[in-house]
């Protein structure tokens, strides 16, 4: 009797899944068999369950994790990316002026442009002695320094200008790329040469004023400075073009800071010089900058003839709704801002001007120790 109340006993659990013995099961890597508890009816789960899923009752919340800079600098790339392409889809006859669409990037092109950037720095020592001895022989024309400083602008002004008017019927013979390293390395040797031999004469001639210890003159000349470059360096729109990874073209820009005024470098170079000259004061200083603006003015004219050549009825349409002088087209309503005007600005290039900006404010002291040596004041 007391084995057969066990097997009816045995076969009302065995038909009754909550009262069923633990299932039985063998594991090769633990040995013998053992028994593991039966998984809990899921009432059973979803009466604990007051939380969302994967939190119990009774459970400390896991502190969130900050965000990761990576991922941000992409969602930021996206974002810039999608601007990008919608500005794109309402332009009319020019280019997109600063977009950046990361999924048009080529990895193998960012990386020889860095290799060629790593290539130029190598070769910088050669190439300083190189401008030494033009600055010494410049030297030896004249004993005014304000005459030689003149002078080797005139000489990178007539060299910069005239390989880019010769661009055209160049570019047909050799090619896009092999003449804009030929082009770079005419006019970069000279533009560092008379950036150099401007900071190493800046204080020539006395100071006909100085409010370098009047408070705030510092933190003006500053913004002043940082505003310029983001006028100045408008070819950081095309960087692989620029070092000759992609194809050099001519662009026909539209957009962003276009939409203020036609020729941004013009403008960075009046607001550079005028910071430059309100904090030295010097009659020098004040000469080279003038010099500067007067070559810029020039370029304002020879670069809209350039893109008229280029382009014809198309720059001519530009034209008409921007202007050379800054928001002169917008008060004129020739120009009209979008809405969201502010998303043209927001690009990734600006970021390289930014950084590049700043970099080249705390390298001041090596610029002009460079300047030194190089017109040989040790």
């Amino acid at each position: 009797e007391k084995k057969g109340r066990e097997k009816k006993k045995k076969k009302k659990m065995m038909a009754s899944p909550a009262l069923a013995p633990p299932r039985v099961r063998r594991d090769a890597h633990v040995g013998p068999r053992h028994y593991s508890p039966p998984p809990p009816p899921p009432q059973a789960v979803a009466a604990t369950r007051t939380k969302p899923r994967g939190e119990l009752v009774g459970a400390k919340r896991k502190p969130r994790r900050p965000r990761r800079l990576l991922p941000a600098l992409l969602n930021a790339l996206s974002a810039d990316e999608a601007g990008a392409r919608e500005v794109r889809s309402e332009l009319e006859i020019g280019e997109e002026s600063a977009g950046f669409v990361a999924s048009e990037q080529k990895p193998l092109s960012w990386v020889a442009f860095f290799a060629i950037l790593s290539a130029v720095a190598a070769a910088a020592p050669t190439a300083a002695s190189g401008i030494s001895v033009y600055l010494q022989a410049m030297d030896g024309v004249s004993s005014n320094s304000t005459f030689v400083m003149l002078l080797l602008l005139f000489v990178f002004g007539a060299s910069h200008s005239g390989m880019a008017a010769l661009r055209p019927k160049a570019e047909a013979v050799v090619g896009p790329r092999a003449y804009r390293v030929s082009f770079a390395l005419v006019s970069l040797p000279l533009a560092a040469a008379t950036v150099f031999y401007y900071i190493g004469h800046r204080y020539d001639g006395g100071q006909l004023f100085s409010l370098q210890g009047v408070p705030g003159v510092h933190e003006l000349v500053w913004i002043l400075s940082l505003l310029s470059f983001y006028f100045l360096y408008p070819s950081t729109f095309n960087l692989l073009e620029v070092a000759a990874v992609d194809v050099p073209k001519v662009h026909l820009w539209e957009t962003g800071v276009i939409r203020i005024t036609r020729h941004p470098q013009m403008v960075g170079q009046v607001i550079w010089s005028l910071a430059h000259c309100l904090w030295i004061g010097t009659p020098f200083s004040i000469v080279t900058n003038m010099g500067l603006v007067g070559y810029h003015m020039f370029a304002c004219w020879h670069g809209d003839k350039r893109l008229r050549d280029a382009f014809g009825d198309e720059f001519s349409k530009l034209e008409e709704r921007t202007s050379v002088w800054p928001f002169a087209a917008i008060v004129q309503g020739r120009q009209k801002l979008p809405p969201d005007y502010w998303k043209e600005w927001a690009r990734a290039p600006y970021i390289t001007v930014t950084v590049f900006a700043i970099g080249a404010y705390l390298c001041h002291p090596l610029m002009q120790r460079a300047a030194y040596w190089l017109n040989d004041y040790q």
